[in-house]
């Protein structure tokens, strides 16, 4: 397995994300083109509403796939990212930092975690710088 770090800790899943939504953004379009041209011919305009329905329906299907679980992984993280603050300073995190700072956070070793948290809040540092400035990356091996 590839080590972990910066530049390579996005996942893409090439069926779902390029290929799927390739093909539900072509059918969408599709779709609200063919039940514009059934309106105008006043020619089965029902079956072309009702296709063009069932592709708006699986357009929210896809956004939601993703986003309920990750909402479950943000709850997950910003539990797991609060014990380790607390094992490591006998104190909870800061309530003024961000779940997206709690996300980039965890990638941060516990050499450099808290030094990262103060920086983080007293700073508002974005996600981003937050991973930026990470020395020793800690991998994110389970993330789906």
């Amino acid at each position: 397995m590839i080590q972990q770090n910066y530049a390579n800790h996005s996942r893409y899943v090439k069926g779902y994300h390029f290929i799927l939504s390739a093909f539900l953004l072509f059918g969408t379009v599709a779709s609200f083109i063919n039940a514009w041209l059934q309106w105008i011919a006043h020619d089965n305009f029902l079956s072309a509403l009702l296709v063009a329905l069932l592709f708006i329906c699986s357009v929210f299907i896809f956004l939601f796939v993703r986003q309920f679980p990750m909402k479950a992984q943000d709850r997950a993280i910003r539990v797991e990212e609060n014990l380790r603050y607390f094992i490591l300073t006998r104190k909870p995190l800061d309530s003024r930092i961000t779940m997206s700072q709690i996300i980039a956070l965890r990638f941060a070793q516990d050499d450099e975690f808290i030094t990262l948290v103060d920086k983080a809040l007293h700073e508002s540092m974005s996600a981003d710088e937050i991973k930026r400035a990470i020395k020793n990356w800690r991998a994110d091996n389970f993330r789906m």
